[in-house]
């Protein structure tokens, strides 16, 4: 079933009312893009055709004025050869031949004027299949805004995901646990290395002393050494002020 009964509905067409009205807009929108399409095939097909038509006036229009201007000079050799009964039998052959130009030339101004309405219907018809198309797209990009918007609130507020992130907190926390408690092994060894070194014993008897401890041995030996000699700088420059 079309959306509209004739031409004039589709350029009068108010196509925001008439999907506001509709139950299922998208719906609408099609079958009114595809009516005026259809309609547009149909209104340049008559075009076409009024085109050859004017064109095959035209010819035969030719064709009768060549006609009249030859009955026109056979009228004249009839009068210069003094046979007035054949001139007056060419002259009325040539208004007849003028009478069929007339007709043809009133068949060519309708066929403008019709081609003249063809061509601003066509124009009318052009400009509101854009709006249409237009409007389908508009109707396109909310309706998949809006699907993409629920499928994504149906996500947020799906009880599945909460329970999914609160197993995934549970485990968070698993793995928390089981690092503080590597960390706890480092930590109490830290402490009683400090200890023993704050007494003098050194590193914990029975345990073989670590690449890192043993270098930072040596950098403490270092230090010491150095602290060393500057003090016995200052000591010996005390002694030489104090025997001058």
């Amino acid at each position: 079933m079309g959306v509209f009964s004739r031409l004039s509905d589709i350029v009068n067409s108010n196509l925001n009312a008439m999907l506001d009205r509709a139950e299922d807009p998208e719906k609408i929108v099609r079958l009114i893009i595809q009516e005026m399409e259809d309609t547009l095939v149909e209104v340049r097909s008559r075009a076409a055709r009024a085109i050859a038509d004017k064109k095959e006036i035209e010819r035969k229009k030719s064709e009768f004025q060549a006609r009249a201007a030859e009955w026109e000079a056979k009228a004249e050799l009839a009068i210069g050869k003094g046979r007035d009964d054949l001139a007056r039998g060419a002259i009325g052959a040539k208004r007849k031949a003028c009478e069929m130009v007339d007709l043809f030339d009133q068949e060519l101004k309708t066929i403008d004027t019709t081609l003249d309405k063809a061509n601003d219907d066509l124009l009318k018809l052009q400009n509101k299949l854009k709006e249409a198309k237009a409007k389908q797209r508009s109707m396109e990009f909310r309706h998949t805004t809006a699907s993409n918007s629920v499928r994504i609130n149906r996500q947020v507020h799906d009880t599945r995901l909460d329970d999914a992130m609160a197993r995934y907190e549970h485990w968070e926390r698993k793995i928390d646990e089981i690092e503080a408690e590597a960390e706890s092994y480092s930590i109490g060894q830290s402490r009683g290395e400090n200890r023993g070194e704050s007494k003098g014993y050194g590193a914990a008897p029975g345990r073989p002393r670590s690449l890192v401890e043993e270098f930072q041995e040596l950098e403490a030996e270092d230090d010491i050494n150095a602290e060393m000699e500057a003090l016995r700088q200052r000591v010996a420059a005390r002694t030489v002020q104090s025997t001058n």
